[in-house]
């Protein structure tokens, strides 16, 4: 009995000790770096995708394949030369450093996902619009945006999720000011006795933010994800 009650007691303690200090610290740096490489990969997305949706670019194709080529190799073959250039430029250990490779590594995701949904939006809608006296841009904002919110949402789960999970960048870039949590737990481990509760109460509170994002916009997820699937 004294052992069943000692296991609840020790686990508050390990999410309690998480809270406070370097934990806490390396949680906060992910929710700014996720959060602000989703939202500039998903606005940097959907311009672009509405771009090459709405108007005849020249090589479209050729353009559309490079930006896909940046995520056809993995994080680890990059880092090195990523990491010799941020050293040059003073952004390694920076938020804003990882926000821009987040960013840059999620945007071609964006463009490709938006561009389908933004296919399925008749131009008709802004041609009234532009009858109407809209500007382009005001057509954007008040007739594209509001049908294209699914594949925004969607969009936005999936790189929000890739910028939380990702390691390797994580890893090599980042040492003590800018450190985010999925390089941080497994540190934990050291050369002596390991505490698995407090890397099992730490694995917990990474999975809840990224969990509740989910469901909040688990409505628009079902489109997203099975887009294309289904024609009429």
């Amino acid at each position: 009995m004294t052992v069943r009650g000692a296991l609840p007691r020790r686990a508050g303690n390990s999410i309690r000790s998480l809270a406070t200090g370097a934990a806490s610290h390396r949680f906060i740096n992910s929710l700014i770096i996720a959060i602000s490489s989703t939202f500039l990969a998903v606005s940097l997305g959907t311009i672009t995708a509405y771009g090459f949706s709405r108007f005849r670019v020249k090589g479209e194709a050729d353009l559309l394949f490079f930006i896909l080529s940046t995520r056809m190799l993995p994080p680890i073959v990059v880092a090195i030369p990523m990491f010799l250039m941020y050293r040059t430029f003073g952004l390694n250990d920076t938020h804003i450093g990882l926000i821009i490779l987040y960013t840059a590594f999620n945007v071609s995701f964006a463009v490709w996902v938006m561009k389908g949904f933004i296919d399925e939006i008749p131009k008709e809608y802004e041609e009234a619009a532009l009858v109407d006296g809209y500007t382009r841009m005001e057509a954007f904002f008040k007739i594209v945006l509001p049908q294209a919110t699914t594949g925004i949402a969607a969009t936005a789960v999936f790189c929000f999720i890739t910028a939380w999970n990702e390691y390797a960048f994580a890893l090599i870039m980042t040492n003590k000011n800018a450190q985010t949590v999925p390089p941080y737990i497994p540190s934990q481990l050291g050369s002596g006795l390991t505490d698995w509760t407090v890397i099992a109460a730490g694995s917990l509170l990474f999975l809840i933010p990224v969990s509740i994002f989910t469901f909040l916009l688990r409505k628009h997820l079902l489109r997203g994800v099975t887009f294309g699937a289904i024609r009429k």
